[in-house]
């Protein structure tokens, strides 16, 4: 009889025929050693795995000398032995670690910073870019289930990963491919700074913006690129992850999802660094060109922010390499798999799912997504993720934008502010999560006890967004012109009076400038500033008639830029949003660890599929659109372009917070009521203990008897 399809052990001598006999002796193992060593691949249903002192000795007596192969570290035949040092759990995490790292520096650090230097280069709305944005997880909700039922068909997770990393990087070739496939960037004229009584404004040249130039087809090979982005991060969190618990102890499998998770948030602030010095550098560097007449504070500037998919290309493809030479199941994942204790949910179809052909036909798909989907631990664990995912994925788009209006810092360190909390927070989160899983030793039900207990505690954070600071006096927006009665609060937004009307002033570029009198203008020209000075790269403007500065007129100047804010409250705020940050992505591993106990183990990489299209179309989705339109809902003063509407400029900061603090309390709420759910339905395997999987039980009668049956070679 073959070791393949074998399902009972049968004595080298004997042909078929099945005879109870007691192991031969070896000098090296003791016949109860042996035994204990020997496990059935609970999936194939074959026996025998050794310990590492005797795995050459006895392999010809034991037939593993082709599983051994089939284990080794290697491309193909090649698998020299210095390899097989990475042919662990340590060195599957290092590889996942740093493909996460990589997708994180992409699709969450690179994608974000460009946006708006590709909408001014290739002049695309926002509405196209978040389009681009958005197909990164169409293409994970329509490939997630294919590819998770295809690896838990017995194919190799590994390959499926390194297929991923390579497609990863060909996004990222892809997305870059625009800038080289244009000609130089030419840029318009700008605008004029100062008041110019009786002379010609000079206008936004609009003609470049029209369809005919071609350059918004480009929004399409932006697109390609996403999706190939989004095809790449498939199989990284999900077959990743459940590669990661099938070849670790249950009790490490907390910490290992914990560190994996860890370096994906380090991603993005990798991506932010990297990404915001190169757009620092002007786009067309490669041709030589510096940009002469503009500054990065221009609002025509362009900088390169192609160089960081280019580089990030070679580092996905770097990762795609060992990724290949991984064996579909590690040296001792039988063991691992042999000692394991099935915690599924009593109802969730474990009986079925069980069956040693389940799985390995398309026909058993719908069977395999009805066996998840009656699982209502399962589902109510999926539906918290995606509530939550809903808070974290719209924070970490427009936090920095709160941070900015709501304190009066600029944009880019209003981002890094973000950045120093949110990426600390993020990664700690997922590391003390998974710790606390390792330590206290939690089972499915201690876990989701946790997720409740981390989510109320969150949820009494959240009232963190009553922090908040008075609007800075805007003139014509929140505030009249000091010499003018026009109320803008209650006849509407006014950006002209009489000591501006025959300035001729823009409102297509926005500069905001901070007057003596402690005001905000929209620009200089509105402020009726005639002179300008420039000290040290500091522009200061004079002559402005529009401020009145100790009663006098004229003599007051402005500096450009926004006022600073005179509120004290932004540190207590970026404080209570750090432990926000480390309890929300602390339920991760957590949550990830509840959903891989309540499910049967053969369909933990599915379920993450299932798990994951649900956390992208309730939450990573609609979760910006749904924050942002909420924050254009506070806003005061819209920016205008060629007679279109653009970005938000100035928000009602009270409102904004207020906007803000409903929707979050709601949505947190909403997750917490659904993690009890989870906790209330779950019903864990009868008995005290928990019922053990068919291959430990198999082992354990083996042992009682003290008889084995010798497999024929």
């Amino acid at each position: 009889m073959s070791v393949s399809g074998a399902s009972s052990f049968a004595p080298q001598d004997m042909g078929a025929k099945t005879t109870k006999t007691t192991p031969p002796f070896h000098p090296k193992i003791s016949p109860s050693e042996e035994v204990k060593t020997m496990a059935p691949d609970p999936v194939a249903a074959d026996v025998v795995v050794t310990n590492k002192s005797s795995a050459h000795t006895t392999a010809d007596d034991l037939g593993l000398t082709d599983r051994e192969k089939e284990q080794s570290c290697g491309w193909g035949r090649f698998t020299p032995a210095c390899l097989q040092c990475c042919n662990n759990a340590n060195g599957v995490l290092l590889f996942l670690c740093l493909f996460s790292f990589t997708q994180g520096v992409i699709v969450n650090g690179l994608v974000n910073v460009s946006i708006t230097s590709i909408e001014t280069r290739f002049e695309l709305p926002s509405s196209n870019t978040g389009i681009v944005s958005a197909s990164y997880d169409i293409a994970f909700v329509v490939l997630a289930l294919f590819v998770t039922f295809h690896a838990g068909q017995g194919n190799s997770k590994p390959k499926w990963l390194a297929f991923g990393s390579f497609s990863l990087g060909l996004g990222a070739l892809i997305y870059s491919l625009p800038h080289f496939t244009t000609g130089p960037y030419v840029y318009g004229t700008g605008q004029t700074e100062t008041c110019d009584i009786g002379g010609n404004s000079t206008s936004q040249d609009c003609s470049s913006g029209s369809t005919g130039t071609g350059l918004r087809n480009y929004l399409y090979v932006f697109i390609l690129g996403q999706l190939l982005h989004g095809v790449g991060g498939t199989p990284l969190y999900t077959l990743g992850t459940t590669f990661l618990d099938e070849n670790v102890e249950k009790t490490n499998s907390g910490m290992y999802i914990g560190l994996f998770y860890a370096a994906s948030t380090l991603g993005p602030a990798a991506g932010y660094l990297i990404g915001g010095q190169f757009l620092n550098i002007y786009t067309d560097i490669d041709l030589g060109r510096t940009g002469d007449g503009l500054t990065d504070a221009d609002p025509r500037w362009v900088g390169a922010w192609w160089i960081g998919f280019l580089m990030c290309t070679f580092l996905a493809w770097s990762i795609t390499i060992p990724l290949l030479g991984y064996p579909k199941e590690l040296p001792g994942a039988a063991e691992i798999k042999a000692n394991k204790e099935s915690e599924a949910h009593v109802k969730g179809g474990a009986d079925v799912a069980s069956q040693p052909d389940f799985g390995k036909s398309w026909r058993d798909f719908p069977i395999a997504v009805k066996i998840l989907l009656l699982n209502p631990t399962f589902m109510f664990v999926s539906l918290a993720g995606a509530f939550e995912g809903f808070l974290t994925s719209g924070l970490a788009t427009f936090g920095p934008k709160f941070v900015e209006m709501q304190f009066s810092q600029t944009s880019g360190w209003a981002a890094m502010l973000c950045g120093f909390v949110v990426v600390p927070g993020a990664a700690g989160g997922n590391i003390l999560g998974g710790v606390i899983m390792k330590f206290m030793k939690l089972k499915c039900r201690g876990m989701l006890r946790l997720c409740i207990i981390l989510g109320g505690v969150c949820l009494a954070l959240y009232l963190v967004f009553l922090v908040q600071c008075p609007n800075i006096p805007f003139a014509g927006v929140t505030q009249r012109y000091t010499n003018s009665s026009v109320d803008p609060i209650v006849s509407g937004l006014n950006l002209t009076s009489q000591c501006n009307t025959d300035c001729t002033c823009q409102e297509e570029y926005y500069t905001p400038t901070c007057g003596a009198d402690g005001m905000q203008y929209f620009s200089p020209c509105h402020a009726g500033c005639t002179v300008l000075t420039d000290t040290d790269g500091t522009k200061r403007y004079h002559n402005c008639t529009c401020i009145f500065y100790d009663s006098v007129a004229s003599l007051a100047d402005t500096i450009q830029g926004k006022c600073e804010s005179t509120c004290s409250t932004m540190p207590v705020f970026l404080a209570m949003f750090f432990a926000i940050m480390l309890l929300t992505f602390a339920n991760n591993p957590l949550a990830t660890g509840a959903t891989l106990r309540c499910v049967p183990y053969n369909q933990q990489g599915f379920s993450l599929g299932v798990q994951n299209i649900f956390g992208r179309l309730i939450g990573s989705i609609p979760g910006p659109v749904i924050l942002g339109a909420i924050l254009d809902s506070s806003c005061v003063l819209w920016g205008e372009s060629c007679g279109e509407t653009g970005s938000c400029l100035q928000y009602d900061n009270q409102h904004m917070g207020y906007s803000l603090l409903a929707l979050m309390l709601s949505v947190k709420t909403v997750a917490c009521i659904l993690f009890m759910a989870a906790y209330m339905s779950y019903t864990p395997p009868p008995s005290v203990g928990m019922v053990k999987t068919m291959t430990q039980t198999t082992l354990t009668r083996m042992e009682s008897t003290a008889e084995i049956a010798v497999i024929s070679t």
